[in-house]
């Protein structure tokens, strides 16, 4: 009878385990996840990087913006520069109490920002935004992983083995 329970339970302990791996949280990422649900995740895997930047053209001057954020040990991210080329319409003409405002080789700056979000909203370009992440100085179009048009809530969570296998790597999807 003692024979017949131990492979058992060692089965169902096996069996425990396996699961626990696949739903245990293991990777911190930059999740890009689509308001609308039938739309893969789409993210980043961090490592041991904290630091990553969304480059887009601007829909009315046609240049380059680029945010720049880090992520801080509570997961929130901060954003800390915005770099643009035209102070036109859609773009701050200085920077806010306790930013700094430059102009370097044509282009603006603001720095020293400390905008801090759990997350935020962004909305993949259709036609001229080309919205890209930089990562590790390397450029990902983003449309190549998430339809344009897509709403997508930015935000920095742990994924488990199943989301890591169901979601899109934006590294490797190029």
């Amino acid at each position: 009878m003692k024979k017949r329970k131990l492979p058992i339970i060692c089965l169902s302990i096996i069996m425990l385990c396996a699961i626990l791996i696949v739903f245990i949280p293991i990777r911190q990422a930059i999740v890009f996840q689509p308001r609308d649900s039938t739309q893969k995740t789409a993210y980043i895997p961090l490592g041991n990087k904290n630091h990553f930047k969304i480059k887009y053209t601007h829909s009315i001057h046609l240049s380059d913006v680029v945010e720049s954020y880090k992520i801080l040990p509570d997961h929130r991210i901060q954003q800390y520069e915005l770099m643009y080329e035209e102070t036109a319409v859609g773009m701050p003409a200085n920077a806010a109490e306790g930013e700094t405002f430059e102009q370097k080789n044509g282009k603006y700056y603001i720095k020293n920002m400390k905008r801090i979000f759990p997350s935020f909203y962004l909305r993949i370009g259709q036609v001229r935004a080309n919205h890209r992440v930089i990562f590790q100085n390397k450029e990902f179009p983003l449309k190549r992983s998430i339809k344009p048009g897509t709403s997508v809530k930015v935000e920095i969570k742990k994924l488990n083995f199943l989301q890591l296998w169901k979601g899109v790597n934006i590294l490797e999807s190029n």
